[in-house]
């Protein structure tokens, strides 16, 4: 992977007089590997291809509208490497070809296996019979998290973002979080918004990160991957004002609860705050093809 030259914009976002709300466009980085993925990947897949391993394949695991799958099944058709997906759900094999994440995955050549959601659970389990497998293969845990991700996230950060009094992220597996944490600067706060009903998520990105400046808040709205009707009109919304589009499981949720504590005067009169947009547009296909099943309004 090439380190893009984009220069990745910051948004500001004009919603209030007391703070400064800005947004960091990092789903602008790449049309197909978009967001914190292309940065959690980076070092991960240049670190494996110095080595010039032989019958080079790369093995990693996701749901059935992961962004992270997709990134990966973008990165092996660049790059001209075999991508191998471990998909969430044996009733998925089946009607695949009705998920536009997993069809896009297959039109990049990615080879995708259906497991149970009881063998999905024990990954480590799964990791290691797949290594013993595919010895020359770089396995990637699910969303990529693991402590080159962490080194990676760190090229999200740089002169631009150093003025901001608030740094937040949407948290799924802790990666980005425990990147930007890591990497800021020494005066920042940094907001995780847990996307995921995960006790243990602290825990988990204490032991990717030294530092201590994090603060979780809870942006679930229901659970992971549910998308109340709340969540369509501020993401609707925030597009029509705004002119940036949201998803619905991360960023969009995300950014729904920073301005709810904007309005709750969480922020010191004054603050400067930086939201960074994780990218996963891709995911709104899906999402819409769910609602529309439902009869619901649709994400525009």
């Amino acid at each position: 992977m090439k380190r893009p030259k984009i220069n990745i914009p910051i948004v500001e976002i004009p919603y209030s007089d007391k703070v400064k709300l800005f947004i960091k466009r990092e789903d602008l980085i790449h049309p197909e590997i978009s967001g914190n993925k292309y940065w959690k990947l980076f070092f991960n897949i240049n670190h494996y291809l110095e080595n010039r391993p032989e019958n080079p394949l790369i093995i990693t695991f996701g749901g059935a509208f992961s962004n992270h799958i997709s990134a990966v099944s973008a990165i092996g058709n660049l790059a001209g490497i075999k991508t191998l997906g471990i998909i969430r759900g044996e009733e998925l094999e089946k009607k695949w070809t009705h998920n536009p994440t997993l069809v896009f995955a297959k039109k990049n050549g990615m080879n995708l296996k259906f497991v149970t959601r009881e063998e999905y659970r024990h990954k480590d389990k799964l990791t290691e019979f797949l290594q013993q497998e595919f010895p020359q293969a770089l396995i990637i845990p699910e969303g990529g998290t693991n402590k080159n991700a962490v080194y990676g996230v760190k090229m999200m950060l740089n002169n631009d973002t150093k003025d901001f009094d608030y740094l937040c992220t949407a948290v799924g597996t802790g990666g980005t979080l425990a990147g930007i944490s890591e990497f800021c600067e020494e005066n920042q706060k940094v907001i995780g918004f847990k996307v995921v009903d995960d006790s243990s998520l602290e825990s988990k990105i204490s032991e990717l990160t030294s530092k201590q400046n994090f603060y979780l808040t809870d942006a679930a709205y229901g659970g992971y991957g549910k998308i109340n009707d709340e969540n369509v009109r501020f993401i609707n919304g925030f597009k029509m004002k705004f002119d940036i589009p949201l998803e619905p499981v991360y960023t969009g949720k995300m950014m729904q609860k920073v301005l709810e504590m904007i309005d709750a005067d969480y922020f010191p009169e004054g603050s400067k705050i930086l939201c960074f947009h994780t990218g996963g547009l891709q995911g709104i296909e899906g999402a819409n093809m769910l609602l529309e099943k439902q009869s619901r309004n649709l994400i525009i």
